[in-house]
């Protein structure tokens, strides 16, 4: 009778701490390469008299789905791969972002983003928070993103946001040019 008592005991005591234990986390996540020749981050900056456009590759990167959601995952932006695409910014403006006053492409030519977390308010809308890694200033950022797909076909997900780039150290000429610049981020993956 005892041992059947303590049997029941022993049975008892490991159900609790199993049904306590934290759930292992994206444990059936799927993860999804980013198609480097389709990802990119544009940009549209603006100064007192006018703006310019162009934007940085994704080099690489990966995303994390689990049952058709967004989970996690992290991409390396090509910093160094800028590119200005109006012609009123052209060459020169280019060749000034590369520069100190901006980027510092000679010392920081990659930036990092990883996800932290993934929270859904619409079936295809997510809040996103992360930390950026640019010009070696980690910082947390929080965005929107639009996830467009997320299934055997492939991955593809847009955000649209303003980004303050004082937050990095980029502060040349604030006062003239605007301190937020626009973003438009878009990441394609397959299996």
């Amino acid at each position: 009778m005892k041992k059947i008592i303590l049997s029941i005991t022993l049975i008892s005591a490991s159900i609790s701490l199993i049904s306590f234990m934290p759930k292992q986390k994206n444990a059936d996540a799927v993860t999804f390469t980013v198609t480097a020749q389709k990802s990119k981050v544009d940009f549209t900056g603006s100064k007192k008299s006018d703006y310019h456009t162009g934007y940085f590759p994704i080099k690489s990167g990966s995303v994390k789905i689990d049952g058709g959601k967004l989970v996690g995952g992290s991409f390396v932006i090509d910093i160094a791969g800028l590119k200005v695409t109006d012609d009123r910014g052209g060459e020169r403006l280019q060749g000034h972002l590369a520069t100190a006053d901006f980027f510092d492409i000679a010392k920081f030519g990659e930036a990092t983003f990883t996800i932290t977390s993934v929270e859904y308010t619409k079936a295809d809308r997510a809040t996103v928070k992360g930390d950026l890694n640019l010009k070696g200033i980690k910082a947390p950022v929080t965005f929107t993103a639009v996830i467009r797909n997320a299934d055997d076909k492939g991955f593809f997900a847009e955000a649209f946001m303003p980004f303050d780039r004082t937050l990095f150290g980029i502060n040349y000429g604030i006062g003239m040019v605007d301190s937020e610049v626009q973003l438009a981020i878009h990441i394609y993956g397959t299996k």
